[in-house]
């Protein structure tokens, strides 16, 4: 059985754990292959609410096996604080693998971050402050830690020193802040080395072997298409790769052994931080939306920004990725509305955009163009098939397929484990 991918199709937020979560069962390994804990996953099992930040939504299944991969960058203090939550609520996490290749969050990136962040004043990018970026510009400089140095006190300590050699000179003279000790954070990182240590492995191997045996890997993606560092709304973005390229390369695993990429998508759309997004709404109906749905970051516990479906958005993400299918979640929140809005095109300038537009500037300013689908007012929480659905959420379901131009796999109904319909199979 090849990998599948699963990503995100919008600004994140769109309920990739509760796909992964229903796919896990299927898959013997499921694995984290971007970003850190700046996002998050919220699954609901059996009535229990599971805030997931950096371990794979994987951790939940029993019998799978999650991973962290060589792509993620991991604060030990987070992962450690959400390993111990997850225990103490009778969660077994002894099947946890991390790749020794990881790189490690060291507080002077939280610091960088922090004060790099005010620094920008308007020109803010909405970053968490959890020390991602400079964690990624250090993997990309070269100066960065991985996992498997600790394990070597000599290289960390040359490491660290070296990193902070050029940000104590930052932090005082631009900053004006206090210069960070070396010691101090070797200590720090130190402190962790032997409870991770039983969870280090070449993660990249395993997965290939177990490829090679027909096993089912699910590949699972933190952020989304249009936060990816490449393809997304540049600057708003992350700094990691979160399309579906990203995947073979954090997780050590070749292109070729991807078999089929699950895109996720709100029926409606949200985003976090700022950056342009054509279809906010600024009004009560996104107050609606922002209420029915509970859109606040699992992460940060921001308000989420709420607008209408993005067709341009969400067909851009399918072609970006290979999208095979499309799992689309949140329907049961457009319930009660007589119409819903769907943005087909943006009109930027006089002229019309079917497409998204390639330059920032004209996304910045794009204006855009409805159609109004008929709305339902039956409580849609206990569809479990197609027919299931009113009339009108059907239509709806089937007109976003059409113009996005990809098959709508699976639709979310509710926030419970089971509140899915599956419309057609992704795993055989």
């Amino acid at each position: 059985m090849p990998a599948i991918v699963i990503v995100g199709a919008q600004w994140g937020d769109e309920g990739k754990g509760k796909a992964t979560d229903l796919l896990g069962p299927h898959a013997d390994y499921v694995v984290k292959y971007n970003g850190g804990n700046n996002a998050g996953h919220t699954v609901v099992i059996d009535g229990e609410t599971y805030a997931l930040h950096l371990l794979p939504s994987g951790i939940l299944t029993p019998g799978v096996i999650p991973v962290i991969g060589n792509g993620v960058v991991i604060d030990l203090d987070v992962l450690f604080h959400e390993i111990d939550n997850l225990n103490a609520r009778g969660i077994d996490t002894s099947r946890l693998l991390i790749s020794a290749n990881a790189h490690i969050i060291a507080s002077y990136n939280r610091t960088i971050d922090k004060v790099t962040e005010r620094f920008l004043g308007k020109r803010q990018i909405g970053t968490t402050g959890r020390g991602i970026g400079p964690t990624y510009a250090d993997k990309m400089t070269r100066v960065g830690i991985r996992i498997q140095d600790l394990f070597d006190p000599s290289i960390l300590r040359q490491k660290v020193e070296g990193a902070l050699a050029q940000k104590n000179h930052l932090l005082v003279k631009v900053y004006n802040r206090r210069a960070i000790d070396p010691a101090a954070v070797v200590a720090e990182l130190e402190a962790h080395a032997e409870r991770v240590a039983p969870m280090v492995a070449d993660t990249s191997l395993l997965l290939n072997q177990a490829l090679d045996a027909g096993k089912t890997i699910l590949l699972e993606g933190g952020q989304a298409t249009m936060l990816d560092v490449d393809h997304g709304t540049y600057p708003f973005v992350t700094s990691s790769s979160a399309c579906a390229g990203g995947a073979a390369t954090g997780a050590g695993i070749g292109p070729g052994r991807i078999g089929r990429v699950v895109a996720v998508a709100k029926a409606y759309t949200t985003r976090v931080g700022a950056g342009p997004f054509p279809t906010e709404l600024h009004d009560d109906e996104g107050e609606r939306l922002r209420a029915a749905g509970h859109e606040f970051g699992t992460t940060t516990g921001r308000p989420r920004r709420c607008g209408w479906f993005d067709v341009p958005v969400v067909r851009y993400a399918a072609r970006i990725n290979g999208v095979t299918d499309i799992a689309l979640t949140k329907l049961d929140v457009l319930t009660g509305r007589e119409k819903v809005p769907v943005c087909v095109a943006y009109d930027v300038g006089g002229h019309r955009h079917d497409e998204l537009p390639v330059s920032q500037s004209d996304i910045h300013h794009a204006v855009p163009i409805y159609e109004n689908l008929d709305g339902w007012d039956a409580d849609i929480t206990g569809a479990r098939t197609t027919a299931d659905l009113p009339k009108a959420a059907r239509h709806y379901v089937e007109t976003l397929e059409e113009m996005v131009g990809t098959r709508i796999s699976i639709v979310g109904v509710g926030p419970a484990r089971d509140a899915v319909i599956q419309r057609h199979p992704i795993l055989s």
